[in-house]
């Protein structure tokens, strides 16, 4: 029975990650923690190799149907991998509690500037007719969305989405698909180190990961066909959920040592 819910939570991770461009560890991480009761530090890797899953099986599809932009990744993907390797030299020395409240913060930030912010300008009707803007912006974010996904087991998405669609004005249909492109990369390289302490077990992975696969192949085919607004209010509610979950969670952890 575990292992099929297992399955189902890495399906429904899986395509709420390929349609939105945040691989499904904002997802897996209080999932994991809060309905299975796996240490965060196990959580964490096991939701980073969904994310390299997400990512393999969404981003094929949106660079055939060229939804993703591939020079925009690439000039972004270098800085980030660099923020995931920072971050996962660090992870070692954050305590658990600590990563959940980390965590929920900053989906809560995410989320109200998913409902309060508006997009600058009106989307392009075609995809190829815009021009990423603020490169130094997004570069710099991009580093900080990698230290976000070792810490957080996230793969950078939930950053990286806002961060191209409101910072450089990239269409919010193509900041997901090129966001799916590049956190396979980032959660790849942010695993590395928390499989070197011998936190990532495969029979926690194994189901998920089946499950993630599936979901992500189902999204990638739903998200070209949900409009923009709901996508973006989708985001919105899944953060504000996450959010709430972990700060609870991490505030348990934390406050009895606050009273000492």
């Amino acid at each position: 029975m575990t292992v099929l819910l297992l399955i189902a939570v890495g399906a429904l991770a899986g395509t709420l990650g390929a349609m939105l461009g945040i691989g499904g560890g904002i997802v897996l991480v209080p999932a994991l923690v809060l309905g299975f009761d796996i240490p965060v530090e196990q959580a964490i890797p096991a939701s980073l190799m969904c994310v390299v899953a997400s990512s393999c099986s969404a981003a094929a599809g949106y660079v055939h149907k060229h939804l993703s932009d591939i020079r925009l990744g690439l000039s972004l993907e270098l800085a980030t991998v660099m923020g995931a390797i920072a971050g996962g030299m660090v992870a070692a020395m954050v305590a658990p509690a600590m990563v959940a409240v980390v965590f929920g913060l900053f989906t809560l930030y995410v989320a109200l500037q998913m409902l309060l912010l508006r997009s600058p300008r009106q989307e392009p009707a075609a995809m190829d007719d815009y021009a990423p803007a603020n490169y130094p912006l997004g570069i710099s974010g991009s580093f900080v969305a990698g230290g976000l996904s070792s810490l957080l087991g996230v793969g950078g998405g939930p950053l990286k989405v806002p961060l191209m669609a409101y910072g450089m004005h990239v269409p919010f249909k193509v900041a997901s698909a090129t966001s799916n492109l590049m956190i396979g990369v980032t959660g790849a390289a942010s695993v590395a180190a928390y499989a070197l302490r011998g936190h990532l077990k495969l029979a926690l992975v194994s189901p998920l990961v089946v499950g993630v696969l599936g979901g992500a192949y189902v999204g990638s085919r739903l998200m070209p066909r949900v409009p923009t607004a709901v996508l973006k209010r989708l985001f919105a509610v899944v953060l504000l959920v996450v959010a709430g979950q972990m700060l609870w969670k991490g505030g348990e952890g934390l406050w009895p040592s606050i009273l000492k």
